[in-house]
């Protein structure tokens, strides 16, 4: 562990999907530059590990998010003290297009991309209009600025969570609360991107070729710019989809 850098010495901070990639990445940064971190993940195994490595710094929920008991237990374990939150839990879909999608996987991708981080800044809101500060930066995608990088539920949910981040920073941000969210590229995560459709396959291949595109980061890299738009060095930062793609959203 690094030691504390003083940016979040103090703070109470939310990381959904923190027992692997994204998540677990951007817990250590903030645990070292001295946060006290509310971790959840559906795995236990995950969360186990993080919490061997940092100790108690590190309060763990286990459970599905896409219940509502789940989200509350996570609010109550940040004990009205939570001042940020790093909406990182996720599913991708398959690369299933609109003619192959299925209703599970569309109302399984929705719920957990879009509806988990609704109802968990819903729930975190109201300390935070009271406290007159508050930070949310949410992890969208690539997918969230095109339709070639995914199938139509991930796609759409992406897209979705945009709108919503806008929303929270337009309601909000007058009254010190501050939401973005960023858009990674390649990550080298556990994710499953296998396709489940040979026309998808086809029709996305050409985009995805090696030579057009920048090459996949360790989730350390993404991990920044979370703890950036979460910390006081991004001040009047508010409403902002911010690529970390390697330059990949300028093609």
């Amino acid at each position: 562990m690094n030691e504390s850098s003083g940016r979040f010495d103090g703070a109470t901070v939310v990381v959904t999907g923190a027992g692997a990639g994204i998540g677990r990445a951007t817990a250590l940064r903030l645990i070292g530059e001295g946060a006290r971190v509310v971790a959840s993940d559906v795995v236990p195994a995950g969360l186990d590990a993080l919490v061997q490595e940092a100790g108690e710094r590190v309060v763990s929920v286990v459970g599905d998010l896409t219940r509502q008991e789940i989200v509350d237990e996570v609010v109550r374990a940040g004990e009205g003290q939570i001042e940020a939150v790093a909406h990182v839990v996720g599913i991708t879909d398959g690369w299933l297009p609109p003619a192959e999608i299925d209703d599970e996987t569309w109302q399984r991708v929705m719920d957990l991309n879009l509806t988990v981080p609704m109802r968990l800044t819903r729930a975190v809101l109201p300390q935070m209009i009271e406290r007159g500060r508050g930070k949310h930066v949410y992890v969208s995608s690539e997918a969230s600025l095109r339709a070639s990088l995914a199938g139509a539920a991930y796609t759409t949910s992406k897209h979705g969570l945009t709108g919503f981040v806008k929303s929270v920073a337009y309601y909000y941000g007058r009254l010190g609360i501050r939401a973005n969210a960023v858009a990674p590229g390649g990550v080298r995560t556990t994710m499953d991107t296998a396709y489940r459709s040979d026309f998808a396959r086809e029709v996305t291949s050409p985009a995805l070729r090696p030579e057009l595109r920048p090459e996949s980061v360790e989730p350390e890299v993404v991990a920044h710019a979370l703890a950036w738009l979460l910390s006081d060095d991004s001040p009047n930062v508010n409403g902002v989809i911010l690529p970390t793609d390697g330059g990949w959203s300028t093609m």
